[in-house]
C-alpha cells in the first residue's frame, strides 16, 4: 500500500467517524460547542492553551456522541480535561446543563 492509500484509508475512515458524531445522541452539544466564536473561547484564558483545550474537547463530544456514551461518563470525560475544558464547555448551552 502507498502512502497516498494509506492516507486516502484514514481520511475515509476520520470522514465516517465525524458523520456518526454529527448524527449521534450529542448532536446539539456538538452544534453548540462548534459555534463557540474564537472571542469566546479566548475570554476563558489569554494563552494558546483554550484553543488546544477546546479541540480535545471537542474530540470527547464527537467520540461520545458516535459511540453514545451517557450522560456521566460524557461529564466525566470533560472534568478530566480540566478546568478549562470545563469553562469552555459551560459556554455551550447543552454541555452548560450537564455540567451543573
Amino acid at each position: 500500500m502507498t502512502d497516498i492509500d494509506d492516507f486516502r484509508r484514514r481520511l475515509r475512515e476520520e470522514l465516517r467517524k465525524n458523520r456518526e458524531a454529527f448524527e449521534g445522541t450529542y448532536k446539539s452539544e456538538l452544534d453548540s460547542l462548534l459555534g463557540l466564536s474564537r472571542e469566546e473561547i479566548d475570554r476563558v484564558t489569554p494563552d494558546a492553551t483554550d484553543l488546544e483545550v477546546y479541540d480535545q474537547l471537542i474530540t470527547v463530544v464527537k467520540e461520545a456522541s458516535r459511540t453514545n456514551v451517557s450522560q456521566t461518563e460524557l461529564k466525566t470525560r470533560i472534568q478530566e480535561l480540566g478546568d478549562v475544558a470545563v469553562s469552555i464547555a459551560k459556554k455551550a448551552q447543552p454541555l452548560a446543563r450537564l455540567l451543573v
